[in-house]
C-alpha cells in the first residue's frame, strides 16, 4: 500500500504504517494535552500507540492463521481506523474462512483477560468497576487508567469486529456459515446486503448524533461490503475460463537486437503495455512500458538513449501459469507473486503474456455473457429453475 513504512516484521509478514496514522496520534495527543498538558500529550500518545499494538496483534492472528492453511501474507498496514491483513487470495473452504475471521477477535478476548488479571493482581480492585473511556480525559493520568482503556478496548474491539456486517469478522464469520449452506456465492452476496444494512443505520444513527467518527466508519463498511461482493463474483466468473483460451494472441513483440526506439514506436502505435523479449519462440523476458518511460525520465539529456537495447531494461525474472489455469488462478498467482504480468506456457511451449488488464477486461465481457445465456430467447418464458438460478 502506498504512503506506508514498514516498522517490523513478524512470520514474514511486513507491518507497516500509513503516512495517515500519525493524525490519530497527534488527535489522542491533543485531546490529552488540551486538559492535562505536557503530561497529558504523552499519556494520549503512548494510549493511542499501545490501543494500536492490540490492533497489530489481531491483525496477526488473521494473519498467522491464514499462514496455517497455505495463504500468503503480504503485509499489514495500520490506519487510523484500525489496521488491515493484505492476504494474497481468499481463503478457498467456508471452514478456513470461519478460522480465520475468529482468530482476531480471540487475540483481544486473551489480552482482555491478560489485563484484567494485571489489573485484579496489581491495580486498584475499586478501579475494576469504573470506566476510564466515560471518564475521557478527566481520568486521572495513571497506569490503572491506562489499563483499563485498554482493556475496555478489546473489549469493544471484540463487540464491533463480530457485528455481522461484512467486511467486519463477523460479517466473513456469518458469510462462511451460510457459505456451508448455499454456496460461496450466494452467502457473498447476502453477507454484503447485511452489512451495508448495518453500514446504513449506523450512519443515520451516525448523523443523527454528529459522530463523525463513526459516520466515517460506516461509509467504509458500506462500500467494504460492495467491495467483497464484487470480488467474490470476479472469481466465480473467472473461474470459468482457461487463462489458455484468454490470452492476447494478436501482439507485437521484440527480439534482443531490437532498441529501445522500437518500444517507444510501439507504444505511440498500440494500447499495449507489455512486450515479450524473444529468440525464436523462446521467452527471454518482458519489457513493460513503465519501465521505458521511468528509464527516459532519468536519463532526459542522454541523447543515445534511444539507441539503448531493450535487453537493458527487460525483466528477466516473469512469472510463468500453465494454459489450463483458471483466470482465477492466475489472478490468485499474481497477487501471491506481486506480478502485474505472468507468462502462459503449454508444458515448456510459450504461448503469450496476459496482464491485470486484461483479467479486468475478460471479467466484464465473460459477465456479460453469463448474464445473456442465463436470459431467455426474446418472445420465451424462463423456467423456474433458471428464474431460481438467475437469483442466486
Amino acid at each position: 500500500m502506498g504512503w506506508s513504512f514498514r516498522v517490523a516484521r513478524v512470520s514474514n509478514i511486513d507491518i507497516k504504517i500509513h503516512a495517515t496514522f500519525f493524525l490519530i496520534v497527534l488527535l489522542f495527543a491533543f485531546q490529552w494535552g488540551v486538559a492535562n498538558g505536557l503530561a497529558g500529550a504523552a499519556f494520549g500518545s503512548l494510549l493511542i500507540i499501545l490501543l494500536f499494538a492490540c490492533v497489530t496483534l489481531h491483525e496477526l492472528g488473521h494473519s498467522i492463521t491464514a499462514q496455517r492453511f497455505g495463504i500468503d501474507v503480504r503485509e499489514i498496514v495500520l490506519l487510523p481506523l484500525g489496521g488491515v491483513a493484505i492476504l494474497s487470495r481468499n481463503p478457498a473452504k467456508p471452514m478456513q474462512d470461519l478460522l480465520i475471521a475468529a482468530a482476531g477477535p480471540l487475540v483481544n478476548v486473551v489480552i482482555a483477560i491478560m489485563l484484567a488479571v494485571v489489573l485484579a493482581l496489581t491495580g486498584d480492585l475499586s478501579m475494576l468497576g469504573a470506566s476510564a473511556m466515560v471518564q475521557g480525559i478527566d481520568a486521572p493520568l495513571t497506569w490503572t487508567t491506562m489499563l483499563l482503556w485498554l482493556l475496555e478496548a478489546n473489549i469493544l474491539l471484540v463487540i464491533f469486529n463480530l457485528i455481522p456486517a461484512f467486511p467486519l469478522d463477523g460479517g466473513r464469520i456469518l458469510r462462511a456459515v451460510l457459505a456451508m449452506f448455499i454456496g460461496q456465492r450466494r452467502a457473498t452476496r447476502i453477507a454484503s446486503v447485511v452489512g451495508q444494512g448495518f453500514a446504513l443505520l449506523m450512519g443515520l444513527y451516525a448523523l443523527l448524533t454528529l459522530q463523525f467518527l463513526l459516520l466515517l466508519i460506516a461509509v467504509f463498511i458500506f462500500f467494504g461490503a460492495g467491495r467483497e461482493n464484487v470480488e467474490e463474483q470476479a472469481s466465480t466468473v473467472l473461474s470459468t475460463q482457461r487463462v489458455g483460451d484468454a490470452y492476447n494472441k494478436y501482439v507485437l513483440t521484440l527480439t534482443i537486437g531490437d532498441r529501445i526506439s522500437k518500444v517507444l514506436d510501439y507504444i505511440l502505435t498500440s494500447y499495449q503495455p507489455d512486450f515479450a523479449v524473444l529468440q525464436g519462440n523462446r521467452l527471454l523476458g518482458i519489457v513493460t512500458r513503465d519501465d521505458v518511460l521511468n528509464t527516459l525520465a532519468r536519463s532526459p539529456n542522454d541523447s543515445n538513449i534511444l539507441d539503448v537495447y531493450v535487453t537493458t531494461v527487460m525483466r528477466r525474472e516473469v512469472v510463468r501459469v500453465d494454459a489450463n489455469a483458471t483466470l482465477d488462478e492466475v489472478r490468485t498467482v499474481m497477487g501471491e507473486q506481486s506480478a502485474r504480468v505472468v507468462a502462459v506456457y503449454e508444458g515448456e511451449t510459450y504461448l503469450g503474456l496476459i496482464n491485470q488488464d486484461d483479467l479486468a477486461e475478460a471479467f466484464t465481457v465473460l459477465s456479460f455473457m453469463e448474464r445473456f445465456r442465463r436470459r431467455p430467447p426474446s418472445g420465451t418464458t424462463a423456467s423456474a429453475a433458471e428464474v431460481a438460478q438467475d437469483t442466486q
